[in-house]
């Protein structure tokens, strides 16, 4: 009688193993985002205006990739509980590394994102949520927290302070953006690349034309292929000579004086050039003293590369 009664328990024990907490939906099911804007109103409202409303308005996502629950989850549970951010993906609570999975759920096709993960952003912990406000956005394109300058001057503020300097880009005025330059989401070019630096940057540069460096996307005329080629321009870049942000330096030079900037090369110390021979030093008949021979550009007027002299003379 005993072992019966044993027999008959064993089954209700499991049971109770295996049953959720009183309480628990297990089914979290899809309810769609027309539920969801019954308390969220404020968010609705401008949501038509949101590149997100694609999914709802194409009619052809499935639930998991539509509208609120295609970044924040089935909604079942949270509706049932009225509401709390326990019950449904909430980005303030999710980790760098999961906020960067849910975006790229969507997002990883794209192109310019394909190095995200190895960027010095996603290293640093600065992640989509970081940079990007999907439901108050202070710019239309790119659903950006703040004007695109004014956001990365909040961690760049050394960069800041170089774009007041007398020689500059034209960052402040909006004549350029900082992601005319940099892919704030890691690039190809940071890597290595032969044009930048032979051995790679951690600045996220964008890529001009075939992955050269991005100063060449507005200063065409450097580009080459030239049959004389600087050395220089190749091996170290164009960061080799500028300040690409801000200087105190005429055309945002590294050194105040040309002939300073051109002697850290041509000074006879050395072999660094091309393979067949060494960089030309400064002639003899150049007295350093004299003005007109401080300003190598007067006379070598095609530093960047020529197809006619190759001392680059006029």
């Amino acid at each position: 009688m005993l072992k019966g009664i044993w027999l008959a328990l064993i089954p209700l024990a499991l049971m109770a193993q295996t049953a959720p907490p009183a309480g628990t939906n297990t089914a979290n099911k899809y309810v769609g985002s027309e539920v969801c804007k019954t308390c969220h109103a404020d968010v609705w409202l401008n949501f038509y205006k949101n590149p997100h409303y694609k999914s709802i308005a194409s009619g052809k996502e499935t639930p998991e990739r539509t509208g609120c629950e295609g970044c924040h989850g089935p909604a079942g549970n949270h509706v049932a509980a009225r509401g709390g951010k326990a019950t449904i993906g909430a980005f303030s609570n999710f980790t760098p590394d999961e906020t960067l999975t849910t975006c790229l759920s969507c997002h990883s096709k794209d192109v310019s994102r394909a190095s995200i993960r190895n960027s010095a952003h996603t290293k640093a912990d600065v992640v989509c949520s970081s940079c990007h406000s999907i439901h108050k956005p202070a710019t239309p394109k790119f659903l950006l927290a703040k004007q695109q300058t004014e956001l990365c001057y909040t961690c760049h503020a050394s960069q800041r302070a170089q774009f007041e300097m007398p020689s500059k880009h034209r960052v402040n005025e909006g004549a350029v953006q900082c992601s005319d330059c940099h892919n704030p989401h890691g690039s190809a070019l940071s890597a290595g690349s032969t044009t930048q630096h032979m051995g790679g940057s951690s600045a996220a540069l964008q890529p001009a034309f075939n992955n050269e460096q991005p100063c060449l996307k507005c200063h065409v005329d450097k580009r080459g292929p030239f049959v004389f080629e600087h050395a220089a321009v190749k091996v170290e870049g164009c960061e080799g000579c500028h300040v690409p942000h801000g200087s105190t330096n005429a055309k945002l030079l590294t050194r105040p004086v040309v002939f300073t900037l051109c002697l850290e090369c041509h000074n006879g110390a050395g072999t660094f050039g091309r393979s067949n021979f060494s960089v030309f030093r400064t002639s003899p008949a150049h007295n350093l003293q004299d003005p007109k021979y401080q300003r190598c550009t007067l006379c070598h007027i095609k530093v960047h590369g020529s197809n006619s002299d190759q001392f680059f003379l006029r």
